[in-house]
């Protein structure tokens, strides 16, 4: 009987053995949450609100009127690679005196050039090739101020004056953008009536003296560029 039960216990773990099952292997299904499958948004860029208006040939007289009673600034700096020419601007040419003011504190001129040089004459800047002026400008908008002649004013040495806006343009209609700097010794008193003088040169003539010897080609475009590195507000 002993024996019987010794050969029956090997069988019986081997039993055992064979019931035994496998652990369960448990499927698991990720859901995703409405949260999931919703797509990130996206950051919306909120654009700053404008502190002027898109300026126009409509609007501009206007906006200049009300703007040069709360800038009353009259005198600048002008720093080009030759050195510094400050210029007061004059209170009588308000339209033009606040136009500078304003375009200056866009900083607008900054990084414009001298793109017009005849010696013994004149130096015109304020415009450029640069693409990043160009889009400043295109911000800004797009207008013509008035002549404003009739002040006493002439085209001396050292006069600030305005050039015409375009070539097809009767009235003569100053550019905006843009400026000049007599340079002539003895004066360029033949723009008298034509350009609108709206400032003068108080220091910085040497400085202007040096640009206008510079060579240019047959358009009187500077062969080396003469940048306008900044314009700012001095009063």
């Amino acid at each position: 009987m002993r024996f019987v039960l010794l050969c029956l216990i090997p069988l019986l773990f081997l039993n055992c053995e064979d019931k035994k099952t496998e652990p369960k292997k448990t499927s698991k299904i990720v859901q995703n949450t409405s949260e999931e499958k919703k797509e990130a948004k996206k950051d919306s860029v909120i654009e700053p609100e404008r502190e002027y208006p898109f300026l126009t040939d409509d609007n501009a007289m206007e906006f200049f009127l009300e703007y040069e009673k709360h800038n009353k600034e009259n005198k600048v700096r002008i720093t080009t690679d030759f050195g510094e020419i400050d210029i007061l601007l004059f209170n009588e040419t308000k339209f033009h005196r606040a136009n500078f003011i304003f375009l200056t504190k866009q900083s607008y001129f900054d990084n414009t050039q001298f793109y017009r040089i005849v010696n013994n004459f004149i130096i015109q800047g304020g415009n450029t090739d640069d693409a990043k002026v160009k889009r400043k400008r295109k911000k800004i908008g797009k207008y013509l101020l008035p002549k404003d002649t009739k002040r006493g004013f002439k085209h001396h040495r050292g006069a600030v004056s305005m050039p015409s806006g375009a070539i097809k343009n009767p009235y003569k209609l100053a550019s905006p953008y843009q400026f000049f700097i007599v340079q002539k010794k003895d004066g360029a008193y033949h723009l008298d009536g034509d350009y609108t003088i709206f400032g003068k040169v108080i220091r910085g003539m040497d400085v202007v003296d040096e640009i206008a010897k510079q060579e240019t080609d047959n358009a009187e475009w500077p062969l080396h560029n003469v940048y306008i590195k900044k314009v700012e507000i001095i009063e």
